[in-house]
């Protein structure tokens, strides 16, 4: 089984890429999803420089030795939200395009395919999953502090780096929090899947459940807020600890791959 602290040790480890600056890092995973983003929606070479930009990607993972179990779950784990999205596309014809061609399919309820939206939707997939292998490649190499300090040392507002960090000061806690929610309901033999308990009841506990996390999470956040003022959080000294300045490998590979985005829309 697959937990937090096993994703979470990929980050500890040491290879090209987990020493590059968590500044530059950031920087090259804002570069690939406004590419990706800015590419247009339908194109005929939409596709070969996604996958390029996905290979790109791929080959930095086995840089960076990771576990590829864990990355590939991650991203199956994620998936399944894009890939609605695209699935749906097809029925539909995008505003931006003012001729369709039907695809040549017999489908109840008056339902039709067109080429420009089953166009569409494979490119939505694929913008989707370059951005997620991105983000997973930035997060498996950068350690949770790191990713909020080098947000914070390149100017994203202070409000959501203060609300990052207590996202991830808090993220195993509660893990474990409802982990042994899970544990006492199994041993009270509390099945959500049982047919023979009326469903409704199953959903109110599973909403007592989760309402119950929620109550925990909001007062250990505001427990841990005024101790933390107490003893002067806010003065600028939470940021002492991260002083390390931007190496010429760290410039190599922003270089590289602002080289390697420039062919690829150019030439490919």
């Amino acid at each position: 089984m697959v937990t937090l602290t096993d994703i979470e040790r990929e980050s500890y480890k040491d290879s090209p890429v987990h020493r590059l600056d968590p500044r530059i890092k950031l920087l090259f995973t804002f570069a690939i999803i406004i590419y990706a983003v800015s590419l247009p929606r339908i194109h005929e070479k939409n596709m070969v420089r996604l996958f390029a930009i996905e290979v790109y990607l791929l080959l930095l993972v086995l840089a960076a030795g990771l576990d590829l179990r864990y990355f590939f779950l991650r991203i199956l784990a994620i998936l399944p939200f894009g890939l609605t999205i695209a699935l749906i596309q097809p029925f539909f014809r995008p505003s931006f395009i003012e001729n369709y061609t039907l695809y040549p399919l017999d489908l109840p309820f008056g339902l039709s395919i067109t080429y420009e939206g089953l166009d569409f939707g494979i490119t939505l997939l694929a913008k989707f999953l370059v951005c997620i292998t991105a983000i997973i490649l930035f997060s498996s190499t950068t350690r949770l502090r790191d990713m909020v300090a080098a947000a914070d040392r390149i100017g994203i507002p202070r409000e959501f780096t203060l609300l990052l960090s207590m996202m991830i000061r808090y993220l195993f806690l509660f893990w474990a929090v409802l982990k042994r929610i899970r544990t006492a309901q199994q041993t009270r033999l509390f099945d959500i899947w049982n047919k023979d308990v009326p469903r409704k009841w199953v959903i109110e506990q599973v909403g007592n459940s989760i309402s119950s996390i929620f109550i925990r999470s909001y007062e250990q956040g505001e427990r841990t807020y005024i101790s933390m003022l107490c003893r002067g959080y806010g003065s600028g000294h939470e940021k002492a600890y991260y002083r390390t300045k931007i190496r010429a490998q760290d410039i190599f590979f922003l270089l590289l791959s602002a080289g390697c985005i420039l062919y690829i829309h150019l030439y490919v």
